[in-house]
């Protein structure tokens, strides 16, 4: 195809030269045939006449790809006769023609017909695209990776590690390979052996404090204050990778508390409420007496059985309950929870059985004495209530009798701070929750509005304006009165503090009243977190009372198992006396273990034989370990406020469906 213009070309030369010579042309044309079609075609060779148009004629048909050397210098011999020739712009106009307009080249892509000239384009620009953006992407894939720092955990995270690995310390029975604590091993297997009713005996669940006694009684508080804290924050709890843990640990005690009677049965006549003990001013061998680690005990543990006992029957109930929650996916033990909980429940509200579980009993009364039940009874059903959806227990925890015994409405200082004998102010914010967040009307609402004010009340209580609980100059909060003990009470206050806040945010409501005064939330917030940054270290005498956190923290704690070395050793009874007497540092610190703390002076005495300095209990750790959670800003800030509802069905009828359309 490339040869044929050029061929063209040639053809109307020859032409246009022809007509000019036309007369002598034909007269030098020689006819061999008579007839007028026939003989000879050949064109004579006269003198005008030359070889090379000859030869032209003959090839003006090649194809030029196959013109040889040979050839090819013919066309140009003739290229230079042809120019000899002079031609006007009219002859050349002839010759020419009108200009051949440059055709459009295409490519063919199978799919797409398109210009040579738009395929270029769009290979330059995807190579440019390519250099721009792929390359530097893939540059920057194949480099190493420098992982952004995650922002540091804040001193309640921290605190919280630590404060969790307290329980793990506390562990009676046979201890998991993945417990934490070297300094602890296998302890309290032969408790409750001698029981013929419970099968494998009384082991496990978790000495009370420095002592070897499982006291029942605040070993359930302690597992219902844990549960109330991972049904509120189990999303903090899983930002810092302690959800597992914690859930252990309830489990731990929960298993326990399920081996304490017979929870297979719908009705039951005793519980055990107590494992191991001592008698005051007794010189017979026994968890007091005795400085022991709980893995070297042979003395006596005896186990003390409740025939009647509505607090701690209620109590228990409550920690069943709340735990079935935070179990709710694993339905069989939730309902293994549950049913556990209404059998000591109704055992609880048997009127016949309404004596405390500790009257009268010298093991139990002079430690942990219950002074009230009805308190239990509105705790207890609340909870039931949440993990069954049973209105039975609503009713009766916004019962006016139930509210009268407790003397929920009667405004006294003491009964506003939450311990592990006392749940009223507790049980009244987890029944405000339900007003707050369901908004339930008739027939609770009376009630329930009463709660929630009385509540109110309760948070302006904590407030140091108001002075209904006095202040230490450092700033520490006095619930029990300057007495001992008093930061397992601060940190329990702390945590309903936080909560009530919380609650408050999740509805949009900025404050509430104390009387004729309007109280911003943050003020409330600004009270919790005073009271748990004195606890760990924003004191006077600038001493974290939670061991292991901060630099300076207790030493000399009162406890038992950590203030005696690890080793072949074994002290008898009396012979550990010699650790407990000691001025040296305990050779193990109990992580995490909040002390009893400071006088109402903020003055410490950190010396082992102060125990209401020094010594930490169970149900002062798990409000310790709510409180954290709650202000803790890992995981993000509110509560889950629906988890704790998930067993309760719908307050009010659902809408019938429409009825069908009408048709004629």
């Amino acid at each position: 195809m490339r040869g044929k213009p050029r061929l063209v070309f040639l053809l109307s030369t020859i032409c246009f030269e022809l007509r000019l010579s036309s007369d002598k042309f034909i007269k030098s044309r020689k006819m061999h045939s008579a007839n007028h079609w026939g003989g000879s075609l050949e064109i004579a060779n006269n003198g005008d006449s030359t070889p090379e148009e000859y030869d032209r004629s003959r090839n003006l048909d090649w194809d030029k790809a196959s013109i040889n050397h040979q050839q090819q210098q013919q066309y140009n011999n003739y290229d230079q006769y042809s120019h000899r020739h002079n031609l006007d712009e009219t002859q050349q106009s002839w010759l020419l023609g009108p200009p051949e307009k440059k055709k459009k080249k295409y490519i063919d892509l199978g799919c797409i017909v398109c210009s040579r000239k738009a395929f270029k384009y769009t290979i330059y620009g995807i190579i440019v695209a390519f250099l721009v953006i792929a390359l530097p992407t893939i540059i920057a894939k194949t480099l190493p990776k420098h992982k952004t720092r995650p922002s540091p955990p804040d001193n309640y995270t921290l605190a919280l590690h630590k404060a969790l690995l307290f329980f793990n310390a506390q562990k009676s029975g046979k201890l998991p390979k993945n417990n934490g604590i070297p300094w602890r091993g296998d302890s309290g297997l032969q408790d409750g052996s001698k029981l013929t009713d419970v099968k494998g005996g009384l082991i496990g669940g978790y000495y009370d404090a420095g002592d070897n006694t499982k006291f029942h009684f605040p070993m359930s508080f302690a597992m219902t204050m844990l549960s109330w804290s991972v049904i509120e924050y189990e999303h903090k709890y899983r930002a810092i990778g302690e959800y597992d843990h914690v859930t252990d640990l309830i489990k731990w005690g929960t298993d326990y508390l399920l081996r304490t009677f017979n929870s297979t049965a719908t009705k039951i006549d005793k519980f055990y409420s107590q494992v191991g003990g001592s008698l005051n001013n007794s010189r017979t061998p026994d968890d007091h007496y005795c400085w022991q680690r709980p893995e070297d005990m042979t003395y006596e543990r005896p186990v003390q059985t409740a025939n009647s006992g509505p607090d701690l029957a209620g109590e228990m109930a409550a920690a069943l309950a709340a735990a079935s929650i935070v179990f709710r996916d694993n339905t069989q033990y939730s309902r293994k929870l549950v049913k556990g909980a209404e059998t000591l429940f109704a055992f609880a509200r048997d009127f016949g059985k309404r004596t405390s579980y500790c009257r009268g009993n010298p093991y139990i009364e002079p430690f942990y004495n219950s002074t009230n039940y009805f308190d239990e009874f509105m705790w207890g059903s609340a909870w039931l209530y949440y993990a069954t959806g049973n209105k039975t227990y609503i009713s009766l925890a916004t019962n006016p009798g139930l509210s009268k015994n407790s003397k929920a409405f009667f405004m006294i200082p003491d009964l506003s701070v939450l311990s592990w004998d006392n749940k009223l102010p507790a049980a009244m914010l987890l029944l405000t929750r339900m007003r707050i967040f369901l908004n339930p009307g008739y027939p609770y609402e009376e009630m329930l509005s009463s709660y929630h004010n009385v509540t109110s009340l309760t948070m302006c209580s904590y407030l140091q304006r108001y002075k209904v609980f006095n202040f230490t100059k450092g700033g520490l909060i006095q619930l029990n009165h300057g007495r001992g003990q008093p930061l397992q009470y601060v940190a329990n206050a702390a945590f309903l503090a936080s909560l009530f806040v919380d609650y408050m945010n999740a509805t949009g409501v900025p404050g509430w009243n104390c009387g004729p005064n309007y109280i911003s939330l943050d003020v409330l917030r600004r009270f919790a977190t005073s009271q748990m940054n004195y606890i760990l270290g924003d004191n006077p005498l600038k001493m974290s009372y939670v061991v292991g956190y901060g630099n300076k923290f207790p030493r000399h704690v009162h406890h038992r198992g950590a203030s005696i070395p690890t080793g072949k050793t074994k002290y008898s009874c009396t012979g550990g006396w010699k650790w407990r007497d000691t001025s040296n540092p305990n050779p193990h610190n109990i992580t995490g273990a909040m002390v009893g703390g400071p006088d109402k002076f903020d003055k410490f005495k950190d010396a082992r034989k102060n125990f209401s300095y020094t010594e930490p209990t169970l149900a002062g750790n798990a409000g310790l370990v709510a409180a954290l959670v709650s202000l803790t800003s890992s995981g993000g800030y509110g509560v889950d406020k629906n988890a704790i509802f998930s067993a309760v069905p719908p307050l009010y009828p659902m809408s019938p469906p429409p009825p069908p359309p009408w048709k004629p």
